[in-house]
Parts: C-alpha cells; sequence; structure tokens
C-alpha cells in the first residue's frame, strides 16, 4: 500500500482545516438540548375575575464615548479617521453596534430611551406575560435563558417577549458587527437585557391588580403611515389595542397596541439610540397628544406596550414617504424625528380614538404553544452560525428550534410570530406568479391565519419568542431570474430568510393549533 507524504505545508492546511470544522461544530451546538414546549391550556368554565399588572425598564446602554465621524457617512471607518474619544479627549473604542441596516454604524448618543415593558394577565388559573422590547430581534435561545432565570419565581405560565424590530438600537442578532466576522452583539448588553426582562416580569406582577379588560381596533386609519414596497401590495392596516383598568378605580393600568411597521422612520445616517416613533405612540397614549402645547387629546395614564404586527413585504416608512402632521396642513419627509413623532403621534391618536368604542372582553385563557423544528435553508445563516456571528446552535443539522402560540381570551385571538411575516399569509391576498422559483400553480399557504383565528379582535405578534427573518409565502419565493413581476432585480427578503420551507411549516403549526382553539 502507498504510503502518503504529507510536507509540512500541506499538514498545517490539514490542521487548519480540522480546526475550523471543529470551530464550526461547537458553534452548531444545541445550547439548550434538554428544553421542549408544549402547552394546551383551556380556559376555566366557571366567570373569571382578570388581575392585571405592567412594569416599564429602561434598556438604554450607557454611551461613555464620544464618536468623531470625519466623513458624515454614519459607519465607523478606522481608515477614514474615524475615533471614538472618551471625556478626555482620549482616543478609545468601546461602540455599540446599530442593527439593521449596513454593518459599523455605531451609536454615538442617545435621543429617546429603550423599554422593556411588561404585561402580566392573570385569570385564576393562567398567569400570561407579554415583554416588549425595542430591539431588533430577540433570538429564541435568550427567550429561553429569560424562562429558566424565571423559573418558578412569579407563577408564570406562559412568557411572550417580542421585538419591535427598531432599527436604531443595539444589535441583537450579531450581524451588525464592524466586520463580516465579527459578531455585533455586545454580551455584557445582552445578558444585562435578559435580566431586565426577568427584572420587569417581577414587577408586573407585583403591581398585579384586579382589573377589568377592554379591547378594540381601527382597520383602516394608518395606511396612509407606510408602503408596502414589494408586490403583492397587501398591508396590515390594523391598529389593535388591549386596555386594562383597575377594578375599583376605573384608572388605567396599561394597553397593549399592536401595529405592522419597521421601526426604521429615522433611516440609515441616524446614529442616536431611539425606539423610533414606538416612542411617539407610548407618549402620545400615557400623556395625552399636544398641538402647540395645548392639549388635543387626553391619554389613558398607565404603561403601554407597543408590539409589530405583520412587518415583512416589506412594510416601512422609507424617507420619500411622506407624513402628513395630525393637526396641521404639514407634511413631513426625508428621515427626521418631527416625521416619526408625527407618524407616532397619528398612531396614538387612532388608538385612543378607537378606544371610545371599545368593548369589554369576558372570558379565560386558551393557551396552545409548542416548540418545532424550522430547516435553515440559507447559506448565509449556516455560514453566520459556523463562524459564531449567529449565536444559535441547531437542534439538529441544519435546523434552528423555534416557536408558536394561539390563544383566546373571550373575542380576543393571538398568534405569536417568530420573525417577519409577510402580511398575506395574515391576511390574504397571496399570489402565484409566473416567475416565482417553485412554479406553484396554488399557495400553499391558505387560509389565511386570520380567518382560522377566533373572535372578533385578532392580534398578529411578530418578531415573538424568535427571530427568523422574513416569513415569504412559498409561491412568491424569488432568488432566480426571470423575477417577480418583470423586476429587472432580485427582490429583497429572501437573503434575510431562513429559507423556502419557513412560511409553509409555520402556516400548517399554526393553522393545527388555531383548529384545536376554542372558538
Amino acid at each position: 500500500m502507498r504510503k502518503i507524504k504529507w510536507s509540512a505545508f500541506g499538514l498545517a492546511i490539514l490542521v487548519v482545516i480540522i480546526l475550523l470544522g471543529v470551530f464550526a461544530f461547537y458553534n452548531g451546538r444545541n445550547r439548550h438540548p434538554d428544553y421542549s414546549l408544549s402547552l394546551n391550556i383551556k380556559a376555566p368554565k366557571d366567570t373569571v375575575t382578570y388581575k392585571a399588572g405592567f412594569a416599564a425598564l429602561k434598556i438604554t446602554p450607557e454611551i461613555s464615548e464620544k464618536w468623531i465621524d470625519k466623513n458624515d457617512d454614519a459607519a465607523y471607518n478606522k481608515e477614514d479617521g474615524d475615533t471614538f474619544e472618551d471625556k478626555n479627549g482620549n482616543e478609545k473604542f468601546d461602540a455599540y453596534w446599530l442593527a439593521g441596516f449596513s454593518k459599523k454604524r455605531a451609536a454615538s448618543g442617545v435621543h429617546d430611551h429603550l423599554w422593556a415593558r411588561a404585561m402580566v394577565i392573570d385569570d385564576g388559573h393562567t398567569r400570561l406575560a407579554v415583554v416588549a422590547i425595542d430591539l431588533i430581534g430577540f433570538p429564541h435561545n435568550n427567550v429561553i435563558n429569560v424562562r429558566k432565570k424565571l423559573a418558578d419565581k412569579f407563577g408564570i405560565t406562559y412568557t411572550i417577549i417580542c421585538s419591535t424590530h427598531n432599527h436604531e438600537a443595539p444589535d441583537m442578532l450579531g450581524l451588525w458587527g464592524d466586520s463580516f466576522l465579527k459578531r455585533g452583539v455586545n454580551p455584557i448588553f445582552e445578558k444585562w437585557v435578559e435580566n431586565r426582562i426577568v427584572e420587569s416580569i417581577g414587577i408586573a406582577v407585583k403591581n398585579l391588580k384586579t382589573a377589568n379588560l377592554r379591547v378594540a381596533q381601527d382597520l383602516t386609519g394608518s395606511d396612509s403611515l407606510n408602503i408596502d414596497t414589494r408586490k403583492p401590495i397587501v398591508k396590515d392596516k390594523g391598529v389593535y389595542i388591549l386596555q386594562a383598568t383597575d377594578a375599583k378605580s376605573d384608572s388605567t393600568l396599561g394597553a397593549f397596541v399592536v401595529w405592522g411597521n419597521h421601526p426604521e422612520t429615522l433611516w440609515s445616517k441616524n446614529t442616536l439610540i431611539t425606539s423610533d416613533f414606538p416612542h411617539y405612540v407610548r407618549e402620545g397614549i400615557e400623556k395625552g397628544i399636544y398641538t402647540d402645547k395645548k392639549l388635543a387629546k387626553k391619554g389613558l395614564g398607565g404603561i403601554v406596550l407597543y408590539a409589530s404586527g405583520c412587518v415583512g413585504g416589506l412594510m416601512t416608512t422609507r424617507p420619500t414617504v411622506k407624513i402628513k402632521d395630525p393637526f396641521k396642513d404639514v407634511y413631513y419627509e426625508g428621515a427626521t424625528f418631527e416625521k416619526a413623532e408625527a407618524q407616532g403621534t397619528t398612531l396614538a391618536l387612532l388608538a385612543l380614538n378607537a378606544l371610545e368604542k371599545s368593548e369589554p372582553v369576558k372570558g379565560g385563557i386558551n393557551l396552545i404553544a409548542k416548540t418545532f423544528e424550522m430547516p435553515v435553508g440559507n447559506i448565509l445563516f449556516r455560514l453566520g452560525v459556523a463562524l459564531g456571528i449567529i449565536d444559535s446552535g441547531y437542534s439538529s443539522w441544519a435546523h434552528f428550534q423555534t416557536e408558536t402560540a394561539a390563544l383566546s381570551i373571550g373575542e380576543v385571538s393571538f398568534i405569536t410570530i417568530p420573525g417577519e411575516l409577510y402580511p398575506e399569509i395574515a391576511s390574504g391576498g397571496i399570489e402565484t406568479p409566473k416567475e416565482g422559483d417553485f412554479k406553484l400553480a396554488e399557495p400553499i399557504e391558505t387560509p389565511p391565519l386570520r380567518n382560522l383565528m377566533p373572535g372578533k379582535y385578532k392580534f398578529v405578534l411578530g418578531l415573538a419568542n424568535d427571530e427568523l427573518g422574513y416569513i415569504i409565502p412559498k409561491s412568491e419565493w424569488d432568488k432566480e431570474a426571470p423575477y417577480l413581476y418583470d423586476s429587472p432585480k432580485a427582490h429583497y427578503g429572501e437573503v434575510n430568510s431562513a429559507g423556502p420551507e419557513t412560511a409553509p411549516i409555520l402556516h400548517k403549526t399554526l393553522k393545527e393549533m388555531l383548529e384545536k382553539l376554542p372558538k
């Protein structure tokens, strides 16, 4: 048998390959091999008494350095002379990388705070916690970390953590560091956010009071506040509001507001940390709405949570979109805080006006939730896992463990979406264009999820308990030319999606769960 002779260089290459393989295998390990979830809880048959509690904790990082941007390009570039300096003018570097848009967009200051806002609802049988955070996303690994830290501390039956998908906050997914090979998440900030979420739930539980619930919606009023940038043009126009009031004093304990749009109105050149237009939504509903320093609409008081609905498609308010001042014949365009304020204030007005016709919520909590596997067909996602940029191990080879839930409280129902859902999957309007990569005769993701949801008021909670990227109808999947609707170039979306099977698997899973949910 012929012996293979290895040169020193060949041996070195072999060692490097083996080490890289071990590194990639280690990064792909399952972070929580002992974790799975399967819940099917029926509401109590007797008349229930609600308790509700709210809390709001800041999750704004401290920006201790001054960023000197020599090129005014909103990206840190040392070669262009950009620097970070401490208070004494000494060059230093300890950036928080802002998520969304491009890499190397370092935070230079704070405009308004980021929040972890918690709502706990208890029907005497089930205790549900919902936390809305002003971040780009919160992966399922982090959700499990929070649940393990919660353990049995506060008697929580189920926790939903929703990210607003804010593009003006620190990276929490790893994709926006200062290079393609460096994870953009600050690990100290990451763990601190997890702990703040746990703390916010604890405070909300401490604040539990006997409560009445009311619900309202405005299904059309927000149409002018964003655009759908990809055909077919389908928006999730509804603004959905759940309000909890003190059963004794009738004062507002808090409210939960959902609308479908990317919080990126400040766009790509902004480097100030901000929660974008949701800041003005919450401020307006809590404290009232003012014009020329005069109160135009009284606020509710309490603590308001804002969550994103269906943002795929892509639902956005890019600089070219004009937003009208809610009280004056003035239109704002570009990417300014005045525009974000007009947008958020208009949404707050829609919510407050809708609540004037709100209906009481009656009945206990029905809840179905489960973890399941999602194949990762995106090669870039797999590479990110292998390099440790995406800190999400596989539950089995090239599969992420993720989660979804369906629940109802009387005439109100909720579904949780582990990513950015295209609105047509929820509300209808999926098309089968001839240029689609899979040449499907009929859509797979039918009927629309809202057609399966019970009750009159149907909340779709996007980026809830995970962020798998865009969730695109398979018939509209398009990476290969010719492109959809005779477009001259490929559409945006597929590059930031787990893969073409994401939507069919999620739809099938939720359909089965909704069919089991009491009508």
